[in-house]
């Protein structure tokens, strides 16, 4: 909560004081080194030529100025062994808060002429301070300054790292990235950078804005022995004043006062400035600098009494404690030359600066409302049907997409019948859905061994277990699952036992779907059109598997000490199109040595004719798409359509699909499995080595739209390791083509001379600015394993800044090892209520096998 806070007061400040300390900063650079410009453009005005009898006299000095000017000197700026010319102020016309300003040569008395850029450096001052508006601009930079204050603090808490001592994740950004990615890092780094000078400058600038401010610093400061501010000067100079006899002006005695400088100061004497009294009562106040001072505003004070010169005041600026030298030296702090050179110059720069952030943070700004318009029009463009108590309530789990679609399937079956549905995914649902609901349809997927799939673990979580009543409900549940895991259709089966629980009650019994089976599916067919009362539908037919022809097949790892991995190009017949992140299922075939030894074996011949799955084959052909046993005593004797009917059809292989379908081409990355009997397992072997080049294969599309692109665009964090490169491959490519730039990719395999996987590629996109970030985790090279969730965990900071930005996290690859210690990772960085946050928003999306 406060750090929401802290955030919409960042932006909000930032947008409007923003551009008062941008022109603060670029004024207060600009004048930083005005001394040094102005003599760089007035070489012959500001430089004088150093005389052996040294500078004349405070008095001397003063006649001739007064006689050349016409008017009375009211200050000396004199640097008595330099060659740049003196400073000479005169008293100031009725009204006017200072007078002329003209530069003098100090070793003659003679007045320079007009100084070039001298307008121009004032205007900067007066913008510096006041934006050139007097009291009311004094104001205004006041509470800029406040805000400045405000601005370094709550960034440094809004950006703290969580490797608080990794200097990286403070100090270093990519110069590739692009867009909002390079707009955050240059606001949120370079800030970063500036963060000290500009605290520096703002807590020393206060104390010229706010009286209160200033007596606190010096009541802070200050020692119990010295004057405690400035006010306590004042009243004592006025007492002074007062103790003079209330006549005409009185003189002023510069040769006693010159004589008093050079007795305390002597050789050391570097700069004095004296200071006359306005109104010509009060004392002669001089600072003098000495040649060994600290800093160049190291001065020491001394108040003289002007008819006698004598010395009514003194202090020392080496005899103060450092609280009381910190406290004269606030505009030396403020400016940077309490450090040197060194400091004017890192305090100039960090003002220059100063439009970057005002820059950035209106472009982050901006970008932030951009998608907050797009999500707007996104929910306006959404329009339900079905809302209505009699409405069929048909709710998806979907991992893969499959039973998104065969929830559309069956909302189209009721449709066609006359009913009115809402198709909603069950992450969505509440308890106030199910409750306002009379009959619903579920259709349930259950994700690796008995896990909800991402878009319904916000179901499992909020509503799953709730005791709410559901006596009113009616509804029938299809669950998809794979045998092949021990708790088949687990999740599936929870909702279930559930809903009995709350007393819902079953239509028909639950249809289990192993892999798709269409006989399930059939069943589930039937079962709908008991409910609407009409004639069974037409069956749903199983996607079409056209025949794609393999056009390349490129070893990507030559040399691993692991599986081969390969790219693979594939060309369909006729145009076909697909969305970054579908997926492919291949009909793989045995391989023929395999198909030839269990002919030897049954003693058939190849040539043969048989009847499979309704077409005429050879037996060689009917054997390849067949399942065959490593027992075949129960087939020996029977003739060839007899064994291929006693042999099951061969499973689908599912693979992300590499590409997109603008490239023209569709590619796969599979890597080359073995059995522990040697032999290639079935998919990858027929892909990888058995299927000839420019043969084809049986493969149809399928859609995963779980695993799609986010509506509006949006940053995409894309972390995978081995082929799981493939998904994350074909959503940076349409990511690239949508315009979108800011992508990270962390990608983990064994060995970089061997298994950087589409190398070129990558390193092509990371120098174009297309992949903004590329983190890479091999973990065969070196000691210590490392992975790709050990590397997130490094990137913690950088991850939550890009979270922050709206990225949308996407995992492709294994489920054990890499895909768990992800989620595991990014658990122990966001917290299990942010996770579920992204998962239930669509923003963290999982493509793992």
């Amino acid at each position: 909560m406060l750090k929401t806070i802290l955030f919409q007061l960042h932006w909000l400040l930032g947008i409007s004081a923003g551009l008062v300390l941008t022109v603060m900063g670029a004024t207060g650079a600009a004048w930083s080194f005005q001394d040094e410009l102005l003599r760089l453009l007035n070489p012959d005005t500001l430089t004088v030529k150093v005389q052996p009898q040294g500078v004349l006299p405070p008095a001397e000095l003063v006649h001739r100025a007064e006689a050349a000017q016409g008017a009375r000197v009211s200050m000396l700026w004199v640097e008595p062994q330099s060659d740049r010319a003196a400073r000479i102020f005169f008293s100031p016309e009725a009204g006017a808060h200072r007078g002329q300003l003209r530069y003098a040569d100090p070793y003659t008395g003679e007045l320079k002429g007009e100084v070039v850029g001298q307008g121009f450096f004032d205007l900067m001052l007066r913008l510096h301070r006041f934006l050139a508006m007097g009291e009311t601009g004094r104001q205004v930079t006041a509470a800029s300054t406040l805000a400045l204050v405000f601005f370094c603090l709550s960034g440094l808490y809004l950006r703290w790292p969580r490797q608080t001592l990794n200097w990286r994740a403070w100090l270093t950004f990519d110069w590739r990235k692009r867009g909002r990615a390079f707009n955050w890092d240059l606001h949120a780094v370079v800030g970063t950078w500036c963060l000290l000078f500009y605290l520096l400058m703002a807590l020393t600038g206060l104390t010229w804005s706010y009286e209160w401010y200033r007596d606190g610093v010096r009541q802070l400061l200050s020692d119990a022995r010295s004057e405690p501010n400035a006010r306590e000067q004042v009243q004592s100079r006025r007492r002074m004043t007062r103790d003079l006899p209330p006549s005409a002006p009185q003189p002023v005695n510069y040769e006693v006062i010159w004589s008093e400088l050079q007795r305390l100061a002597g050789p050391t004497l570097s700069t004095y400035n004296l200071r006359l009294p306005a109104d010509g009562h009060g004392p002669v106040s001089v600072r003098l600098l000495r040649s060994d001072a600290a800093h160049p505003r190291a001065f020491d004070l001394i108040n003289f009494a002007p008819a006698s010169g004598k010395v009514l005041h003194e202090e020392r600026y080496a005899d103060k404690s450092f609280n009381e030298q910190l406290l004269q030296s606030f505009y030396a702090l403020h400016v940077g030359n309490y450090f040197g050179l060194t400091g004017r110059i890192l305090l100039t720069a960090a003002s220059a600066l100063m439009p970057l952030f005002f820059i950035t943070g209106w472009l982050l700004y901006l970008d932030r409302r951009r998608k907050q318009r797009q999500a707007r029009t996104a929910r306006a463009n959404v329009s339900e049907g079905g809302q209505g108590a009699d409405a069929w309530l048909i709710g998806f789990a979907s991992q893969s997409g499959l039973a998104e679609q065969l929830a559309w399937h069956s909302a189209a079956q009721l449709q066609a019948a006359g009913l009115a549905v809402q198709v909603r995914a069950l992450g969505d649902l509440g308890e106030d859905d199910l409750r306002r609901a009379r009959r619903a349809l579920f259709v349930i997927s259950t994700f690796g061994d008995g896990e909800a799939p991402d878009n319904a673990r916000a179901f499992e979580r909020k509503v799953l277990g709730q005791a709410s009543s559901l006596a009113h409900l009616d509804y029938a549940l299809l669950a998809l699952g794979d045998r092949q895991y021990a708790h088949f259709c687990g999740f599936a089966r929870r909702v279930q036992a559930w809903l009995s629980e709350r007393g819902a009650r079953c239509t028909f019994s639950p249809v289990e779907v192993d892999n798709a089976d269409p006989a399930a599916l059939q069943q589930w067919q039937a079962g709908l059109a008991q409910l609407t009362g009409t004639a069974p539908a037409a069956a749903w037919q199983p996607a079409h598997y056209e025949h794609w022809t393999l056009t390349a097949r490129t070893l990507l790892n030559p040399g691993s000490q692991g599986k081969p991995v390969y790219l693979l190009s594939l060309q369909a017949q006729h145009a076909a199109q697909w969305q970054a992140g579908d997926l492919v299922d291949i009909l793989p075939r045995n391989a023929p040595a395999q198909v030839q030894r269990l002919l030897t074996a049954l003693s058939l011949r190849g040539d043969q004719p048989v009847q499979c799955d309704g077409l005429a084959q050879t037996a060689e052909q009917a054997f390849a798409a067949r399942q065959l046993p490593s027992n075949l005593s129960q087939l020996i004797g029977l003739h060839a359509q007899a064994a291929v009917d006693a042999l099951a059809p061969l499973g689908t292989r599912q693979y992300s699909i590499a590409s997109i379908a603008s490239d023209g081409v569709l590619e796969l990355i599979v890597r080359q499995e073995r059995r522990d009997d040697g032999s290639l397992g079935l998919g990858s072997g027929w892909l990888t080595e058995h299927l000839p080049l420019g043969a084809s294969v049986a493969l149809r599309l399928r859609r995963n739209s779980g695993f799609h692109l986010p509506a509006a665009a949006a940053p995409l964090i894309l972390i995978g390791s081995g082929t799981g490169l493939a998904g994350l491959r074909s959503l940076l490519r349409a990511n690239i083509v949508a315009g979108e730039t800011r992508n990270w990719l962390l990608f983990g395999e064994r060995n970089r001379a061997h298994d950087y996987f589409c190398a070129d590629e990558l390193e092509k996109s990371l120098a174009d600015g297309t992949l903004t970030r590329l983190d890479l985790a091999f973990s065969r090279d070196r000691a210590e394993k490392i992975y790709v969730q050990d590397v997130l965990l490094q990137q913690g900071q950088r991850l939550r800044d890009w979270l922050d930005q709206g990225a949308c996290l996407y995992v492709c690859g294994s489920l054990q090892g890499m895909a768990v210690g992800v989620d595991a990772a990014l658990q122990a960085l966001l917290g299990e209520e942010a996770m579920q946050r992204l998962i239930e928003t669509g923003r963290y999306r999982r493509d793992v096998y």
